[in-house]
């Protein structure tokens, strides 16, 4: 038997207003944390693009603040499993809670990798057409993370899913950008070393993307009750129309 989903009204009808108000809590925690590491994501591209090594290192050092956010919500979710032993969608919530801040913080490592790279490669000369693709696959994984963050706050598992459906063309620019990279250091090996360092920059994106997709799994297990991870797009769907379909009928 699958777990009921959740009703998105159900954080409304505890008995225990402190309950309420800490499960709520750690909800805007974690969107919080979401714009942090999304203006790291941003920052770091910025300095990779523009050549930027002080903003780089900035990134770089302010990794710190993604890390302490995760701790602190890390607790905040052990005191609440300890204190009140949380129960269906409500353990589910807490859950997908731990789990999401987990992928926020490995963003976040993610966006510390470019910065560094990106004082890296500052003072080098670099191909602009593959910074035109990077520049792209940047702006796609950042909107994959706000579109993620976006279906946790609303409970939305269409929304969910269309993140598993853009990092399908996330991973198409990726191996695109790739293939550019490569061509340069055949072409000109005085490319090598700089390529290298942004084959590494676009690798950390991808796994961006990656990152934010698993939020968006996420969702769909904190309000359908089913794990989607390693499953296709396809199955995802299918949990998503399964999910609408018992939510349309409660509200009947």
């Amino acid at each position: 038997m699958n777990p009921p989903s959740l009703d998105k009204t159900s954080l409304e009808r505890h008995t225990s207003t402190q309950f309420d108000a800490e499960l709520e809590d750690i909800r805007e925690r974690v969107l919080s944390m979401g714009g942090l590491v999304e203006s790291q994501i941003a920052d770091a591209a910025r300095a990779l693009i523009e050549g930027d090594g002080q903003l780089g290192e900035r990134v770089a050092r302010q990794d710190y603040r993604v890390n302490a956010a995760e701790v602190d919500i890390d607790e905040l979710c052990t005191r609440i499993i300890a204190k009140r032993q949380p129960q269906a969608s409500d353990l589910r919530l807490v859950l997908a809670v731990a789990k999401t801040i987990t992928d926020l913080e490995r963003i976040g490592d993610e966006a510390e990798k470019i910065g560094r790279f990106a004082c890296q490669v500052a003072s080098r000369q670099r191909p602009a057409s593959a910074f035109r693709q990077i520049e792209t696959l940047a702006s796609h994984v950042r909107q994959m993370l706000r579109d993620a963050l976006d279906a946790f706050a609303r409970l939305d598992t269409h929304a969910a899913l269309a993140v598993s459906r853009a990092d399908i063309e996330v991973d198409r620019e990726y191996e695109s950008t790739i293939r550019e990279c490569m061509t340069f250091m055949m072409e000109d090996p005085r490319t090598i070393t700089p390529m290298l360092d942004l084959l590494w920059s676009v690798k950390a994106l991808e796994r961006i993307g990656d990152h934010a997709t698993n939020i968006g799994e996420y969702v769909v297990y904190l309000v359908g009750g089913r794990n989607v991870r390693h499953t296709s797009v396809e199955a995802i769907e299918q949990v998503v129309a399964t999910t609408s379909g018992s939510a349309h009928k409660s509200d009947d």
